[in-house]
C-alpha cells in the first residue's frame, strides 16, 4: 500500500499532533535486520522491477482493489517507483523505523483517506514478498524471504496501528464517519480558464466535521471507461462550514505521454449541480497551526493555492487581524490566477495580509499592481523583506520542482528548516 506518497516527500515536521506510532507485535531481529540491510544494493537496482510485478500480480489477483490505485500513476509507472523508494527507504533505516515518524503520519493519513482496512495488508505483503523473490531469483533464499517477511510484518503493524487510531478519533468526531459517505455537488464556480470549486452537501443533511486547514478528502467517483470507481485526493478550499465542504479541482489535459485527467474532467464536464459522489472524512497532517500568533508565509504554485486559501480564511475568521500573512502565488497569467477576486478582497479588509503574486507572463487584461505584483517565477530573494519574517511559519505548496526551489531559497536565506512546512499537491494524472 506504501505508494500514495514516498518517503523522500515527507521529511518535514508537520504542525498536526500526530497519533502515537505504536510499537508492533514482534520485533525483527538482529540478525534478520542485518539480512534486509543486505538486500539494499539489490533494491537500488531492482527495486522498480519489483514494485512493478507487485503490483501487476497483486491487482491481477485481486481487481477489487483497483478501486483504491489511481489507474493513470500505474500506467505511467509512477506508483511502482514511489512504492519501490519507499522499500528501500524502510530498509535503510531498519535500525531505527523512528526516523520514519513523519513519512508514516503521512502515508497513514492518505491510507485512510482511502478506507484502507488491516484485512488488506496480509494481501499486499503475499505479493510484494513473491515479487521479491521472482525478480532477485536464487539471491532470495529461505533466510531472506523470512527476514523481509518479519521486516514488512512489523511495518504493517506500525501502519495498521496508526490507521486504526486514526479511523476511531474521526468516527468520534461531532459529524464523523468511517469509509466513504454521499455527497451532492450543491454548486459549482468557475475560478479561472483551469479551476472550478465545487459546494459538496451530504446527502443525508446531517452536520459536518470540523477539519483543519490544509486538509484534504478524497473524492470517490465512478469511471465508465475502467468499469471501476477511481479516488482522488484534494485540499479542502475554504474555511470549515457545518454544512458543506469545498474543493477546488484543475482540470487536466493529456500532455505528451500523460493521459488526461480521469477524475478531474468527469468532475468538470460529467457531473453537474446535484450529480452526486463519494467522500472520506478530512484528513492530512499538513496543516496550519490554528493556536499560534507568529507570522505566516503561504507560498503557493498553481492549484496549490487551495488549501493555502483554506489557511488564509481561517486565519481572517478566527484570528482576525492579531496575525500577519505574507500570501505569495505563483501562475502562469491571469487566465489561470485562481480565486484571484476572493484574495483582492481579504487583502483590501485585512490590513494584516500582504499579497505578493508572480506571473510567469501576462496578458493585455494582466495589470501589474491589481492582478499581480512581479513578473517571472516566484524569486523570494527578490522580496526577501517582505518574504523572510523572524519566527514565521512558511507553508508552501505546488509542484515537487517549485516546492524545493522554495524551501532551498528560504534555507539559503537563512530559514530554519523546521519553520518550513511542505505539502506535494495534485498530479498531472488527478
Amino acid at each position: 500500500m506504501f505508494s500514495h506518497i514516498t518517503f523522500r516527500q515527507a521529511v518535514r515536521p508537520a504542525l498536526i499532533q500526530r497519533l502515537p506510532i505504536v510499537a508492533p507485535r514482534k520485533w525483527l531481529t538482529t540478525e534478520q535486520k542485518q539480512i534486509v540491510k543486505s538486500t539494499i544494493p539489490a533494491l537500488e537496482q531492482h527495486g522498480v522491477a519489483i514494485t512493478t510485478l507487485f503490483y501487476k500480480r497483486m491487482l491481477e489477483a485481486h481487481p477489487e482493489l483497483k478501486s483504491i490505485f489511481n489507474t493513470a500513476h500505474q500506467a505511467t509507472g509512477e506508483q511502482p517507483a514511489a512504492l519501490a523508494h519507499a522499500v528501500w527507504a524502510y530498509a535503510v533505516n531498519i535500525d531505527h523505523p523512528e526516523a520514519l515518524s513523519a513519512a508514516v503520519s503521512r502515508i497513514g493519513h492518505k491510507h485512510a483517506s482511502l478506507g484502507v482496512t488491516a484485512d488488506q495488508y496480509p494481501i499486499v505483503g503475499e505479493h510484494l514478498l513473491a515479487a521479491i523473490k521472482e525478480v532477485l531469483g536464487p539471491a532470495v533464499n529461505a533466510h531472506v524471504v523470512d527476514a523481509w517477511g518479519a521486516a514488512y510484518q512489523e511495518l504493517a503493524d506500525i501502519f495498521i496501528n496508526f490507521e486504526s487510531n486514526l479511523y476511531e478519533k474521526n468516527s468520534k468526531a461531532p459529524g464523523g464517519w468511517k469509509g466513504w459517505r454521499k455527497f451532492f455537488i450543491s454548486k459549482k464556480v468557475s475560478e479561472s480558464d483551469e479551476i472550478i470549486s465545487f459546494r459538496l452537501t451530504p446527502v443525508d443533511k446531517d452536520v459536518l466535521p470540523s477539519y483543519q486547514p490544509g486538509q484534504f478528502v478524497s473524492v470517490r467517483c465512478y469511471v465508465p471507461e475502467l468499469g471501476s470507481y477511481q479516488p482522488r485526493q484534494y485540499s479542502l478550499s475554504d474555511s470549515p462550514s457545518g454544512d458543506h465542504f469545498r474543493i477546488s479541482v484543475k482540470r487536466e489535459f493529456a500532455s505528451g505521454p500523460r493521459p488526461a485527467g480521469r477524475i478531474s474532467n468527469v468532475l468538470h464536464e460529467s457531473l453537474p449541480v446535484d450529480a452526486e459522489l463519494d467522500l472520506s472524512m478530512p484528513f492530512g497532517d499538513f496543516v496550519l497551526d490554528v493556536n499560534a500568533t507568529t507570522p505566516v508565509v503561504l507560498i503557493s504554485g498553481g492549484v496549490g493555492l487551495t488549501p493555502m486559501m483554506s489557511m488564509l480564511k481561517t486565519i481572517i475568521h478566527q484570528q482576525g487581524n492579531v496575525r500577519q500573512v505574507v500570501f505569495i502565488h505563483a501562475a502562469r497569467n491571469g487566465r489561470v490566477h485562481a480565486m484571484k477576486q476572493d484574495l483582492t478582497r481579504i487583502v483590501s479588509e485585512n490590513p494584516s495580509v500582504k499579497r505578493i503574486v508572480f506571473y510567469e507572463e501576462t496578458t493585455d487584461r494582466d495589470k501589474q499592481g491589481v492582478d499581480y505584483d512581479h513578473t517571472g517565477r516566484v524569486d523570494l530573494a527578490k522580496i526577501q523583506k517582505e518574504a523572510v519574517i523572524p519566527e514565521a511559519d512558511y507553508y508552501i505548496c505546488g509542484p515537487q520542482p517549485f516546492m524545493k526551489a522554495q524551501s532551498n531559497s528560504l534555507e539559503r536565506m537563512g530559514v530554519s528548516p523546521e519553520r518550513i512546512h511542505m505539502e506535494v499537491f495534485g498530479s498531472p494524472s488527478d
